[in-house]
């Protein structure tokens, strides 16, 4: 397994408000445990735990309670991913006090923009997540969350004909503004996320 210095393999998920985040982890994390691996799960937010909330209910059997919880960063969450990112650091520390043997962290953040960006010292591999319904035009904007992460993924493609996006534009333009790998998801029906977990392990589990 590749290590951070924490000791732990870290994974972060970013992406637009609604685009699905939430969504790709309930597909991820109960796979993940089936390979075996203990799994934390860290959700930034502004002011509030209600993102962790949500994810304690969608992994309520899956994942103990005191493996998923809430950054509350005070600011736009990108401070706490890119800029300064001890307090979710620190929330990794307080994970492996209890588990020591924790295999991997997965560190979720919305923010209305592109710019969702990982610091490196946080984490190991990232994600960004776009939705189909937020348009077509999303790869050529070319904002850093879309050119940098590891891996984009584009989610909820069930989406394109009910909002007239074009999956075709879609593929060439993230061919055409990433060195990396894209895949294509609709965490619905599950469709996309066993490639995604794929390149999760490449990239970070077995690198």
């Amino acid at each position: 397994m590749s290590l951070t210095h924490r000791d732990v393999a870290t994974v972060g998920v970013g992406g637009p408000v609604g685009s699905g985040k939430t969504s790709l982890l309930a597909e991820l994390v109960p796979r993940l445990r089936d390979d075996g691996l203990e799994v934390g799960v860290i959700a930034n937010d502004i002011l509030t735990q209600e993102d962790a909330n949500a994810l304690r209910e969608r992994f309520d059997g899956v994942v103990p309670p005191d493996l998923v919880a809430g950054v509350e960063t005070g600011a736009c969450p990108h401070t706490g991913i890119r800029e300064d990112p001890s307090m979710n650091l620190a929330q990794i520390d307080a994970f492996l006090e209890d588990y020591p043997d924790l295999d991997l962290v997965l560190v979720e953040s919305g923010g209305d923009n592109l710019a969702a960006t990982f610091n490196p010292e946080l984490a190991d591999y990232s994600l960004y997540v776009i939705s189909v319904a937020e348009g077509d035009d999303i790869p050529r904007k070319r904002g850093p969350g879309v050119v940098d992460c590891d891996l984009l993924v584009v989610n909820k493609t069930d989406l394109a004909e009910h909002v007239g996006a074009d999956l075709g534009t879609i593929e060439r333009d993230a061919r055409t503004v990433r060195d990396g790998p894209f895949v294509m998801t609709n965490c619905k029906t599950g469709e996309g996320v066993d490639s995604v977990l794929d390149h999760v392990r490449k990239g970070v589990l077995f690198a």
